[in-house]
């Protein structure tokens, strides 16, 4: 991670929103890693990961130099889950034990992957029940969402938010105006769909408590981000104590994130352990 960090710091968002993707479908068994085959199709292909999921080349060359020193032993989702937690740290982000002993799918789940993941328009109440169905609660959507701190995001996912949120052609309420103009002189009203911009405006590649402070300042950039401050109560609060403190936030991420990490992984002789991430092994 270290290396791919130095070449490009992004593979930190990169490889964190991979692990949040692969265990939101199926648990953490590393099926978003597999390419299509004549047997299935990927969970690449699904609406929420075609075009935007990226790190897949990262999470091979690890592989391959895992493969080489202990062969057949380190799961991928293992890998995964361990490179996630290393881009976090070197982003300057908090350390915490990766519980190990994951097992790979030998299959993917493309209807899962574009029914479980969060969309960047949900509602509050459908980002919580996605979660609530993995076993996460309120608390955990709040802090998770903190990992949008590093990271970018196309156009595309929020111009609905500059041009048309409540069908009367003009920006979003909830978006700060001086930040929805500044906003829209990049991403216009058709085209530019690829434009990228940092989900965090004020420290983009390091990983701290910024995000919350610009929700409060109502520059949210995703709907998905700014709603944990206007959709409830409960979410607010929670948004204002990170803002308030970076060691609060950093104490609470350590903890959901390796909740998250733990949703329903295979053990024992369950799956296996692929020698290549990106297909089940030969029998």
């Amino acid at each position: 991670m270290a290396d791919a960090m130095s070449a490009n710091p992004r593979w930190a968002a990169s490889i964190l929103r991979l692990h949040f993707h692969d265990c939101f479908v199926n648990g953490c068994d590393g099926s978003v890693l597999l390419d299509s085959s004549g047997v299935f199709l990927s969970e690449k292909r699904s609406n929420p990961n075609r075009d935007s999921l990226r790190g897949f080349e990262v999470i091979d060359k690890i592989k391959a130099a895992v493969e080489e020193t202990c062969p057949e032993t380190v799961s991928c989702a293992d890998i995964l889950a361990l490179a996630a937690r290393d881009g976090t740290v070197l982003s300057g982000g908090p350390n915490w034990e990766v519980p190990l002993g994951r097992r790979d799918s030998r299959s993917p789940s493309l209807i899962g992957s574009n029914n479980n993941l969060p969309s960047p328009n949900n509602t509050l109440n459908t980002i919580l029940s996605k979660f609530q169905r993995q076993g996460l609660d309120i608390v955990d959507v709040v802090t998770l969402s903190g990992s949008h701190t590093i990271g970018k995001v196309q156009c595309s996912s929020f111009r609905q938010r500059l041009y048309n949120q409540n069908g009367n052609g003009l920006p979003d309420s909830t978006l700060d105006p001086s930040y929805a103009a500044k906003l829209r002189t990049q991403c216009p009203r058709s085209g530019g769909d690829q434009v990228m911009f940092s989900l965090d405006l004020v420290s983009p590649a390091k990983f701290d408590n910024e995000y919350y402070k610009n929700i409060v300042a109502m520059k949210g950039i995703l709907s998905s981000d700014e709603v944990l401050f206007t959709g409830s109560q409960r979410t607010r609060e929670l948004v204002r104590k990170y803002a308030e403190s970076n060691e609060l936030f950093f104490e609470q991420f350590a903890k959901s994130i390796v909740k998250m990490g733990s949703i329903s992984p295979l053990v024992g002789s369950q799956g296996e352990v692929r020698k290549i991430c990106r297909r089940v092994n030969q029998r």
